[in-house]
C-alpha cells in the first residue's frame, strides 16, 4: 500500500548548484520497538544527504505499508502518520535526484509486486548500467524512472526462489555505486557495490539490529556500532539473527568526496572520524598555502573544520565572519525576483563588525561553478574586508561524477576548463589556494587505491562502457 500527495518542492537558489548529497538510507528490524519512529530519527540524522523526498516502508509481517513525500523528513512524516506505519521491520530513504526527476514518483523506497507478496528497497548511489538493466523489464511494467525502481522490479521479478538468491545473483551484473537496504514482509536485506563506494554500516540495538548510511544515524536512535558492511557483501537479517553472504570480491574505492563534504562531521569512516579527517585537511592547507591575514573564517557549516584546522596551523585567528540561516534549504515557496537577486544572502549574511578592516582567510569545502565563492567575496568587500584570501579543502572538481553524486557536467564546471589562476580572478579573490590531491589523500589516512578520487583525477574505478548514461537516462528512452 502506497501513500503520500505529490507534493513539489523547490531550491531557493537553484541558479548555483552546489554538489548535491547522494542519498540517506536507513533500515532496522526490531521486534517490540517503535520502528517507523526509529527509522524516522534515522533519517533524520541523514537529513544532509537527501532533501527532496523522504520515505519509510514497514511491514508488521504481512504486508508492506510506504509512505512517502517531497520535501524535509519533518515536513513529510508527523505523530499521526507515524503511528500508522506499525511493524517489527522498516527501511526509509532521504533523497536527492541523481537518476530521474524530482517528482513524487521518484521517491523512494519504491515497491513491488510479487507473487508471495511485495518487496520495498532504498538505494543510495547511482548505477551507470541502468538502461542495460532495464532491458531485462517488460515495457510498462516500471512507472518511476530511477535506477531504483528497475532494481527493485528486478529482485521482484523471481519470486519462486529465496530473495536473497535472486539479489546474490543478480547484484553482480548491477554496476555502479548502490549502498541498498530492501525488505519483503519478514526479513530486512542489505547489501554494498563490491568498490563500496558509498558508505553502509551495521549496528546493534537491544532487541534488533540497524544498518544506515552512516554512525551518526546509529547513535541518534541508541544502536552501537559494530562494523562496516563489506563492498561485495549482501547481509540478510531476521529473527535467526544476521546472515552474511559474499556475492563479489572486495574491490575497495570509498568516495574521498565523502570526507571533505558528504559526510556528517561526527560520523566515522574506515576507523577514522570525519571531523578529525577535515581538521587536518585544514593543517595541510596551511602548510601548502599560507598567507599573511589577520583571521581566518570558514563558509559554513562546511568550511568549519578546515578553517579550524587552518587557523591551527597558521597560527592566524579563527572567528565567525559569516551567519548562516540554518532554516533556509528546501522550501514550497518559490521566491520572488527581488529576493531571488539577493542571491547568496538567503543563506549567508556577513558579520560587519568582525571583518570590517580585516584581511581574510575564507576556508570553503569546494568549487563547484563559482557562483557561491563570486557572490561571498563580493559580499566581504563589501563589509569592508581588505583582503579576501579564499582557500578550499578540495583539489578543483573538474570532472563529473557518475557514481551518485549530482555535480555540475564537466562543461559547468568551473576548473574544467580555467586554470587556478583563472578562477581566482574570476572570484575576484586575491589569492586562492586549493588543498592537493596527494595531501588530501593523506589527511583520510587511508591508500591512494582504496579510494575513489575521480571527480579530481577522471580516472574512474568502474568504466563507463555505455553511453547512455546521465540523471535522465531513463525519461529519454520515453
Amino acid at each position: 500500500m502506497l501513500k503520500g500527495d505529490g507534493r513539489l518542492g523547490h531550491d531557493l537558489d537553484p541558479q548555483d548548484r552546489a554538489p548535491k548529497d547522494a542519498c540517506g538510507v536507513f533500515g532496522v528490524w526490531a521486534p517490540g520497538e517503535d520502528v517507523s519512529k526509529l527509522t524516522y530519527y534515522g533519517l533524520y540524522a541523514l537529513q544532509h544527504r537527501g532533501q527532496e523526498s523522504a520515505g519509510i516502508a514497514v511491514s508488521e509481517g504481512s504486508r508492506i505499508l510506504v509512505y512517502k513525500d517531497m520535501g524535509l523528513v519533518a515536513q513529510v512524516f508527523d505523530e499521526s502518520i507515524l503511528g500508522t506505519l506499525r511493524g517489527h521491520l522498516a527501511i526509509g530513504h532521504c533523497r536527492y535526484s541523481t537518476t530521474g526527476s524530482s517528482v513524487w514518483e521518484n521517491a523512494q523506497p519504491t515497491l513491488s509486486s510479487t507473487d508471495g507478496g511485495g518487496l520495498a528497497l532504498a538505494h543510495n548511489g547511482n548505477l551507470i548500467n541502468t538502461a542495460h538493466l532495464a532491458e531485462r523489464l517488460a515495457p510498462g511494467s516500471i512507472r518511476a524512472t530511477t535506477d531504483t525502481e528497475v532494481l527493485t522490479a528486478l529482485l521482484a521479478q523471481d519470486s519462486s526462489r529465496p530473495v536473497e538468491d535472486v539479489a546474490a545473483e543478480l547484484l553482480p551484473e548491477v554496476k555502479g555505486a548502490y549502498s541498498l537496504v530492501w525488505m519483503n514482509e519478514t526479513t530486512l536485506f542489505a547489501a554494498r557495490d563490491p568498490q563500496g563506494i558509498r558508505p553502509l554500516v551495521l549496528g546493534r540495538l537491544e532487541r534488533g539490529w540497524v544498518v544506515a548510511s552512516e554512525t551518526a544515524a546509529l547513535d541518534i536512535v541508541g544502536a552501537s556500532f559494530i562494523r562496516e558492511i563489506e563492498p561485495g557483501e549482501l547481509l540478510t537479517i531476521d529473527e535467526r539473527g544476521v546472515r552474511s553472504r559474499r556475492f563479489a570480491p572486495a574491490e575497495p574505492k570509498g568516495c574521498l568526496f565523502e570526507y571533505v563534504y558528504l559526510a556528517r562531521p561526527d560520523t566515522t569512516i574506515a576507523g577514522r572520524g570525519v571531523q578529525s579527517t577535515r581538521v587536518e585537511v585544514g593543517r595541510v592547507l596551511a602548510r601548502e598555502h599560507p598567507v599573511d591575514a589577520d583571521l581566518v573564517i570558514p563558509t559554513p557549516e562546511s568550511g568549519t573544520p578546515a578553517a579550524i584546522g587552518y587557523a591551527e596551523q597558521s597560527g592566524i585567528p579563527y572567528g565567525q565572519g559569516l551567519v548562516k540561516n540554518s532554516y533556509v534549504g528546501r522550501t514550497f515557496i518559490q521566491p520572488s525576483q527581488t529576493i531571488r537577486q539577493l542571491g547568496i544572502r538567503l543563506k549567508l549574511n556577513p558579520l560587519r563588525e568582525v571583518i570590517e578592516g580585516k584581511r581574510l582567510v575564507v576556508v570553503d569545502d569546494s568549487i563547484v561553478r563559482g557562483n557561491t565563492q563570486r557572490a561571498i567575496v563580493k559580499m566581504l568587500r563589501e563589509a569592508g574586508a581588505t583582503e579576501v584570501h579564499v582557500r578550499i579543502s578540495s583539489p578543483p572538481v573538474a570532472w563529473p561524477c557518475f557514481y551518485g553524486i549530482d555535480f555540475a557536467t564537466r562543461a559547468e564546471l568551473i576548473a574544467g576548463s580555467l586554470s587556478v589562476e583563472q578562477i581566482r580572478s574570476s572570484l575576484g579573490a586575491d589569492s586562492l589556494g586549493y588543498i592537493s590531491l596527494e595531501g588530501l589523500t593523506r589527511a583520510t589516512t587511508l591508500p591512494a587505491d582504496r579510494l575513489c578520487r575521480a571527480c579530481f583525477t577522471g580516472e574512474y574505478p568502474i568504466p563507463i562502457e555505455d553511453d547512455r548514461v546521465g540523471k535522465f537516462v531513463l525519461e529519454a528512452q520515453r
